[in-house]
């Protein structure tokens, strides 16, 4: 527990015990009335009479039978000869008990009661009344400390440590950058034995820029570097540096670095960093605003570093055009690795990391998929394993068939079946034969993929599709290439001129 939470606490515990000894200590019956003669009447209970006076006056023109006091030891009641009643309210106090005390009363009675009743009535009212005061000042208090705590964590890094400060990917999770685990493995070296590097004089690099599109595992990646390392790992967004307050953005970076020092070493990924690295001078008007100030603070964090506190920074980007260039020289990013969409090999690799707790069929032939996939990235395949199994337990089946991930496949490209979309029987005629036209000019020329699958099932906006799977992943389009691609797009047009005439042809 905190101390100020402590402190707290004991205070509300000691006024507690004050109010409650000062309430017995009030109430306890006085020293006078405990020497009064048997049978005189005796109010420890009772409280300054109102009218005293002529109640002891009262009882002593009357002759009296009985006397009785109320449990409640505010009440007193009284029976003369006659056996009419008699009552009066009082207080408590000295003077109302000496007044009592004169008069002798030889058959009264005290309720047995009254002690219970005090404890209700006396003490009970005043701890509920304390307890209602300590609620109200224990909330103003947390109310003053939450604002005190908000106002002081403004410029508090937001950067996440990941539980157990160890990630426990490793490059066996990463699969299809193999270039990159090998640029990065030098990083997990100088981690792991700085002792070595710094024997030759090596410098230790003070950052790594992935670059690559979203969904290429640059943030994974990231992950199993501090996961090969055993070092803590530090993620943070570098939208949330910037704020609307002058002068928090650099606060938080101070403070980012700040907590990477203590844990050194470590790494500290900043993902999307463009978000705060882009080019100074670019914004509205050339001003000096909050964003510049937050990337002048990460200039002079990142090239301050001693060399002995071997922290890392690893940031990814897509956009590196708009970064700024002080940010991009050695010295701060001293490495640029990058990142692509994975070749047909590297897509079969991941399919089988993601695939690994998966219960595939027989049937499943992850060299097809990893054919049917090009231009996917490490992201939308892990997407594609993840449908294909949802697919499988909407079907109450206990393996994940091809079928599965072939419809995934044809869910991410194309969107889900449309099977309640009413078509007639005329417009699937067309719809057939429009997708037999781009079937049969693909399959006549020479420089279009194999045709794969044809279906007239609705999908998202298309009523048919055709689909053609590459042999190989290219990286140049040849003029022929360009004119085969065409003319397989314009032979669903051609096939409808030719089976319904020219006028006929639809949208």
């Amino acid at each position: 527990m905190p101390a100020s939470r402590r402190s707290l606490t004991y205070l509300f515990i000691g006024a507690a015990v004050i109010i409650i000894a000062a309430l017995l200590y009030r109430n306890l019956p006085s020293e006078s009335a405990k020497d009064q003669p048997a049978g005189t009447l005796y109010l420890a209970l009772a409280n300054t009479a109102r009218g005293s006076s002529d109640t002891a006056n009262s009882i002593a023109t009357n002759p009296t039978q009985a006397a009785e006091v109320q449990g409640d030891g505010q009440t007193v009641i009284w029976y003369d000869k006659n056996g009419d009643r008699y009552s009066t309210t009082v207080a408590s106090g000295d003077e109302v008990s000496r007044e009592f005390a004169s008069n002798n009363f030889y058959n009264f009675k005290i309720d047995s009661g009254s002690g219970s009743n005090f404890l209700l009535s006396v003490i009970l009212p005043n701890l509920i009344l304390f307890v209602l005061m300590a609620l109200i000042l224990l909330w103003i208090f947390r109310q003053t400390q939450s604002g005190n705590n908000q106002a002081l964590s403004f410029g508090r890094s937001r950067a996440r440590l990941l539980a157990g400060d160890k990630p426990a990917i490793t490059f066996n999770d990463v699969a299809g950058v193999d270039e990159a685990k090998q640029e990065l493995g030098e990083i997990v070296e100088f981690l792991k034995y700085p002792d070595k590097f710094a024997a030759v004089g090596a410098r230790i690099p003070k950052g790594v820029l992935l670059v690559g599109p979203p969904g290429t595992g640059k943030t994974l990646l990231s992950k199993a570097v501090a996961g090969e390392a055993g070092v803590p790992f530090f993620s943070i967004s570098g939208s949330e540096f910037v704020e609307m307050f002058v002068g928090v953005g650099a606060s938080r970076v101070r403070d980012l670095f700040d907590q990477a020092k203590k844990n050194s070493p470590c790494i500290v990924f900043v993902d999307e960093i463009d978000a705060v690295g882009r080019q100074r001078g670019a914004g509205l008007g050339g001003g000096h605003d909050e964003r510049e100030q937050t990337l002048n603070q990460l200039l002079v964090e990142m090239d301050g570093f001693e060399t002995a506190t071997h922290v890392i920074v690893i940031a990814a980007t897509n956009r590196p055009d708009v970064l700024d260039p002080a940010l991009l020289r050695p010295g701060r990013f001293d490495r640029h690795v990058m990142l692509d969409r994975p070749d047909i090999r590297g897509r079969r690799a991941i399919l089988e990391v993601h695939a690994r707790n998966k219960p595939l069929d027989s049937s499943v032939d992850l060299e097809v998929l990893g054919k049917q996939t090009p231009g996917f990235s490490g992201a939308d395949l892990s997407n594609l394993i993840n449908e294909a199994a949802i697919l499988a337990a909407r079907a109450n089946r206990k393996v994940i068939t091809m079928h599965d991930l072939e419809e995934s496949i044809a869910r991410v490209i194309a969107g889900p079946e449309r099977r309640s979309r009413m078509i007639s029987e005329k417009e699937k005629r067309t719809i057939a034969f429009h997708e037999m036209g781009h079937a049969l000019v693909g399959k006549t020329l020479e420089h279009t993929d194999p045709v794969h699958k044809i279906t007239i099932v609705s999908r998202g906006m298309a009523l048919g599709w055709t689909m053609s799977l590459p042999t190989e992943d290219r990286y140049l389009v040849s003029k022929a290439e360009l004119i085969d691609q065409l003319a397989q797009m314009l032979g669903g047009r051609c096939s409808e001129e030719l089976i319904f005439g020219e006028h006929n042809i639809t949208t």
